[in-house]
């Protein structure tokens, strides 16, 4: 019997080095993201998880290392063709970063406008499928960010993030001070959208019901490097203390004991 091919990686990160002045950030750091999983990336407060999307998208210039997306270094290529590179991803920031200016359908067709060329009547039909996708009601269309709810909020920049048809999708901290319904029927629609669009999904999340419910794999990130990056069953065995306070506390046996296919907590 023919082995299973080897996963795709759609990014690689090698010795990766970011730093704000004298404070590193990241040292050394390795990640790859493999095409069509969800990966959550975790860790403890000041690990940089937030700087590590940033830099993959961008948004941030590292001080060493590498960043390949499609197999194109995303460092080296002159800025044209990085910026038609980064079309291809959607990213969706942790307070959704909408416009208050704009009404939703006008925050979801800006991308449309600014980086394909669509006029802004065009635009129109495209967005209010974009914003049917996230799961709003179409009159969301003409409502401001000030009108909605946190939930509603995180639907209508998720919907802007896919207005570009993306193929990978950057998450940052997506279920952050949703109540756990909302929570839970978010992470349901990512699911969904993951497996109709064949995305690729960055998560930045501490939610561990998120985690248990979504990710394919996860990595963690401690000591400014990668320390773990496999399923989840792996990932909660290693012996390490943040790990094991995270994943083996009360809320990680809970979020465990909720998912009946998620590995045991250790007993303390």
């Amino acid at each position: 019997m023919a082995a299973a091919p080897a996963p795709e990686n759609i990014i690689e990160v090698r010795g990766l080095r970011t730093q704000f002045g004298e404070q590193v950030v990241h040292e050394g750091l390795d990640i790859d993201v493999r095409r069509g999983e969800i990966l959550g990336v975790v860790g403890g407060s000041g690990t940089g998880k937030s700087v590590l999307l940033r830099t993959i998208i961008g948004l941030k210039k590292p001080e060493g290392g590498s960043v390949r997306v499609f197999g194109q270094d995303m460092l080296a290529l002159p800025v044209e063709e990085r910026r038609k590179l980064e079309q291809r991803f959607g990213v969706l920031f942790q307070q959704g970063a909408l416009f208050s200016s704009l009404t939703v359908g006008e925050n979801v067709a800006l991308p449309l406008v600014e980086h394909a060329g669509f006029t802004h009547e065009d635009a129109q039909p495209l967005a209010a499928l974009k914003i049917a996708l996230a799961g709003l009601p179409k009159e969301a269309a003409d409502k401001y960010p000030s009108d909605l709810s946190g939930g509603m909020v995180k639907r209508a920049a998720l919907a802007r993030a896919l207005a570009l048809d993306p193929d990978i999708l950057f998450l940052d901290e997506p279920t952050a001070g949703l109540d756990p319904i909302s929570a839970a029927a978010f992470d349901e629609l990512i699911v969904t959208l993951r497996n109709a669009l064949g995305l690729t999904v960055f998560l930045v999340t501490h939610d561990l019901d998120t985690l248990y419910t979504i990710t394919d794999r996860v990595a963690v990130l401690s000591q400014k490097k990668v320390l773990v990056n496999d399923t989840l069953a792996h990932v909660a065995a290693v012996d390490d203390a943040w790990i094991t306070d995270y994943f083996h506390g009360p809320r990680g046996r809970a979020a465990s004991l909720s998912q009946p296919h998620a590995p045991r907590p250790r007993s303390r």
